[in-house]
């Protein structure tokens, strides 16, 4: 494959919630993004979702309670006209220190073994500091969306705050589409 898209799921696929996403019932796709991911196939651009997922760490679910909200997002994705080609999360709580959590670059170097990935010739789309910092640490291109915790993330870059820097900064995924595309012709 070589190339691919990833995305971080909360804040940039459906809307982040404080008490985070624990069953179907609760996830909302942020507006425009199945149409962007329906997009994004058109073009053949593989789409990886990487997220960390302490939801199960904590003890709110299980990973089968986890598999169900991810089966239900995929197959209403894919009637939209996307596809995930593959999901990555970690399950695991902040202080367990693993290797797969974000900003740690684990679930990113799994999913280029397993898929065949030049990680410098792909894209990493997040809302957070965490996701940014993850794809700069990979070598990814990193695209920081305003939705979920990106407006916040975005002052703490403009004010100084941190050295984190994106390469890119949009509203939201649909808007960043554009960027992808032109990114992925060049490549």
């Amino acid at each position: 494959m070589n190339q691919a898209l990833f995305l971080d799921r909360d804040g940039v696929i459906n809307e982040d919630r404080e008490d985070y996403v624990k069953s179907w019932e609760e996830f909302r796709f942020i507006p425009g993004v199945r149409s962007a991911l329906k997009k994004l196939r058109k073009a053949k651009i593989p789409v990886v979702l990487i997220t960390n997922q302490s939801v199960i760490g904590r003890g709110m679910i299980t990973e089968n309670e986890l598999s169900v909200i991810h089966e239900g997002m995929g197959k209403a994705v894919q009637k939209a006209g996307g596809l995930f080609q593959k999901i990555y999360y970690c399950p695991h709580h902040p202080r367990d220190r693993c290797r797969c959590r974000k900003p740690r670059i684990g679930l990113l170097k799994k999913a280029a073994q397993e898929l065949d990935l030049d990680l410098t010739k792909c894209v990493l789309v997040g809302d957070t500091l965490k996701d940014i910092q993850t794809g700069n640490r990979a070598g990814c291109r990193t695209i920081l969306v305003q939705s979920g915790q990106g407006k916040a993330s975005l002052i703490k870059i403009i004010s100084g705050k941190t050295r984190i820097k994106p390469d890119w900064v949009c509203d939201n995924l649909p808007e960043a589409v554009p960027l992808i595309l032109e990114f992925f012709r060049k490549a």
